[in-house]
């Protein structure tokens, strides 16, 4: 009973961390994450290196040590001084022993600093790919909502209503453009077109009549040819005037 207890509190429990989790936030820390691991890792390398020196800095102090030492020992020999060369050779083995420990430790700081490279290209390799890895699913993530509002707003055309009032909107202004075109044809027939244009005609050989009066009253040439245009035009605009009298009666007795 107990043991059944403590699962639904696990359940409820991970239910609601589970949907507090925010997969894409989840994802962008863990790359600032990695990146943060570079350089605390440097400086973990650099130490390891830090101490690779040290320890090849002391074996050479020891090598000139013994081989100084050395030099020591021949030359008390040499000049018959046994006891200065006893006391060298104390000295000379005690360097030795000295010189044996800091090479392996060398050794080991050398496989160290070795091993701590390896690590380090190997980690920077997994970060480099989980790093790609995370920021494709953050585009694909990215890419998935922005189809998903394009999908909302396909949806809410339909199921809003907004597709129907769009096309009735659209037939509505075309209809009222079709009228409005109708009523400009219709108002462009109802015009005497013809009665306007005579008109425009006779005011022009008005006019032409009062420069050849001009003319006459300066003793320059007159232009004759247009007078008999002018009897011509208003002959016929006489005709047209009696022709749109008949036909109006007509429309009147009809």
């Amino acid at each position: 009973m107990f043991n059944r207890f403590i699962r639904a509190i696990k359940s409820l429990f991970g239910g609601i961390v589970s949907s507090i989790e925010d997969p894409k936030l989840i994802l962008e820390q863990n790359i600032r994450e990695l990146n943060d691991q570079i350089p605390q890792m440097n400086e973990n390398i650099a130490t390891v290196k830090a101490n690779s020196l040290m320890l090849r800095k002391e074996v050479d102090r020891y090598e000139r040590s013994i081989s100084e030492i050395t030099s020591k020992i021949k030359a008390a020999i040499n000049a018959d001084r046994d006891d200065l060369a006893q006391g060298y050779a104390l000295q000379l083995e005690k360097f030795r022993e000295n010189l044996q420990q800091s090479q392996q430790q060398l050794e080991y700081a050398d496989k160290a600093y070795e091993k701590a490279i390896k690590v380090k290209q190997a980690f920077m390799r997994e970060k480099d790919r989980k790093i790609k890895e995370a920021r494709e699913a953050l585009r694909a993530s990215e890419r998935a909502e922005w189809q998903a509002k394009v999908a909302d707003a396909l949806e809410s055309f339909e199921m809003g209503g907004l597709d129907q009032t769009h096309q009735e909107m659209v037939n509505r202004l075309n209809e009222r453009t079709a009228k409005n075109e109708a009523r400009m044809e219709i108002a462009l027939e109802s015009v005497d077109t013809e009665s306007m244009e005579i008109e425009a005609n006779a005011e022009k050989l008005r006019a032409q009549e009062l420069v050849n009066q001009f003319k006459q009253e300066m003793g320059k040439e007159t232009a004759p040819a247009k007078k008999e245009k002018t009897i011509e035009i208003e002959d016929e605009s006489e005709s047209k005037q009696e022709s749109q009298k008949t036909i109006g009666k007509e429309k009147t007795k009809s």
